[in-house]
């Protein structure tokens, strides 16, 4: 068997788990808002879904993706899943010849897309305190040259959580222009963190921000996200897009209901947010394990496993086998990942309740455990 074909089967036995924690993939599984439910039934109710969608999006939910970055003069390009926009940023930019400039850590599928196109990655390592887990100026001005085409800045971080302030993004802009690279600033996880400068709000002209509706409003298995720049980039990303025929209609509706909701919304998210890290936190260091980055600025926490003895692979079968998924390090970087395992926090607070009163338990499940299956 393939391995894409093991990686499916893994994933299809997750989704068949009845009542499985999903606590690994940074999805948010808080009940819906109404508002974004009686939305999306509404259009199915109408059979909207009948009709495509306009190529780039809906003009009311690009408008209001405008509005709610707070920017003038751009414009938004809707895509299925902000996977996708970042596919189309890569196809568009990244050629033999070229780098793609990001950090160790980083989201896997930028890099990955990159390389498919003849780009070499050139990965900075941010995992340790020497540099606060976060890329600097420096280390930036150090790993870049003029055959830098993109770089890539996932912020808040996936999976630190690190977020960098005004001044650092405007640097990072400016360094990435100095050497004629476009800067693609992943603002995924943005609605979690404090203080978040989006990269378009500091240069338009060299600066795009990717999206999603995955994290924050839970609609990951809708597949909406999308791109944020100047009108003449979102021309040249939609000019490769294979999605000439829109994205979900029922997605857009929903995204758009969101977006009208969202203050009232991300405050109940945030507070559940919060306090599941909180009691996450404290089993994990009641076990001697350790949380490097506090607070989180993205909607998971990074726990180091080294005092357990056991692996991380070790410690997310022993969950899964009781109904609860959680991520290996390795996942995010070959690099660090045998230092840890990431767990998602915008749950139920049943599931935050469940690891955090069983984590005792995974950990010595995991030290019988001598056969771990693939984990991806």
């Amino acid at each position: 068997m393939s391995t894409l074909a093991v990686r499916n089967r893994y994933f299809d036995d997750l989704f068949n788990t009845p009542d499985l924690a999903w606590m690994g993939q940074n999805t948010n599984h808080i009940p819906a808002h109404p508002a974004v439910t009686e939305a999306m039934v509404a259009s199915i109710t109408k059979g909207e879904y009948n009709a495509y969608a306009p190529p780039l999006g809906f003009e009311d939910l690009r408008a209001a993706i405008v509005e709610d970055f707070g920017v003038t003069g751009l414009e938004a390009l809707v895509t299925e899943g902000g996977v996708n926009a970042l596919s189309l940023v890569c196809r568009a930019r990244a050629k033999p010849g070229t780098t793609l400039v990001t950090t160790d850590p980083t989201w896997k599928w930028p890099c990955l897309f990159a390389t498919q196109q003849g780009a070499e990655v050139v990965q900075t390592p941010i995992y340790g305190p020497e540099t606060d887990y976060k890329l600097t100026p420096g280390m930036l001005r150090e790993y870049i040259d003029d055959r830098c085409a993109i770089v890539y800045l996932v912020d808040p971080n996936n999976p630190l959580g690190v977020t960098y302030s005004a001044e650092e993004i405007a640097e990072f802009a400016a360094i990435a222009r100095e050497n004629g690279a476009l800067l693609v600033h992943d603002c995924t996880y943005r609605d979690f963190a404090e203080g978040h400068t989006p990269a378009v709000s500091v240069d338009t002209e060299n600066c795009i921000c990717t999206f999603s509706f995955s994290k924050w409003l839970g609609l990951a298995g809708m597949r909406i996200g999308g791109l944020l720049a100047r009108p003449e980039l979102i021309a040249e990303f939609a000019a490769v897009s294979t999605s000439v025929l829109g994205g979900s209609v029922v997605a857009q509706r929903g995204a758009l209901a969101g977006l009208r909701v969202k203050s009232e919304w991300m405050a109940e998210v945030r507070r559940i947010d919060r306090a599941n890290k909180v009691k996450i936190k404290e089993a994990a260091e009641a076990l001697g394990m350790s949380v490097p980055v506090w607070p989180s600025h993205g909607n998971f926490l990074v726990i180091e496993t080294a005092a357990t003895g056991v692996t991380p692979e070790a410690i997310v079968e022993a969950a899964r086998l009781d109904g609860v998924m959680i991520r290996q390090g390795a996942y995010h970087t070959e690099a660090f990942g045998d230092r840890f395992i990431k767990v998602s926090t915008t749950v139920p607070e049943a599931w935050a309740d469940k690891l955090a009163s069983k984590l005792a338990t995974y950990v010595e499940t995991a030290r019988g455990l001598t056969d771990v299956p693939a984990l991806f």
